[in-house]
């Protein structure tokens, strides 16, 4: 049987190290860094009420199958899909909003079902007059 002697092995085991490390910082250092990626998501002219606005940010979660009554908002504004699929009855125009869509919605008599089969998600961006 032959036999290396454990000087050489050691210095064979630390010779591989050093290249796959040469090799990885290679590899990281060959990376272009990332870059900011900035998209409009919607976009429109509001004419506002007053010059002191509330702006509220909120989140609703929708239960499956969960259909709100008609009713209205305190003001208009986008709303973001964060999780499910919702109908949304705004009027007389019915909509179909998924995960990441981005929609108008303003102010008017309106209803919103969950038609997913798990809970939804919406973010309301809200223009309220401040009081």
């Amino acid at each position: 049987m032959f036999k290396i002697p454990a000087i050489q092995s050691a210095k064979v085991i630390r010779i591989t190290l050093a290249v796959l490390l040469l090799i990885d910082v290679q590899a990281v250092l060959a990376q272009e860094p990332s870059a900011l990626n900035r998209s409009t998501l919607l976009s429109n002219k509001v004419e506002l009420p007053s010059k002191n606005i509330d702006a509220k940010v909120i989140r609703v979660t929708f239960p499956p199958a969960f259909k709100t009554p008609w009713h209205t908002h305190e003001g208009p504004g986008p709303r973001y899909v964060v999780k499910g699929k919702l109908k949304i009855v705004e009027e007389g125009k019915v909509n179909i909003y998924s995960v990441g869509d981005v929609f108008w919605e303003s102010g008017h008599l309106m209803s919103v079902e969950n038609i997913g089969e798990d809970s939804a998600e919406l973010i309301i961006f809200e223009l309220v007059p401040a009081k």
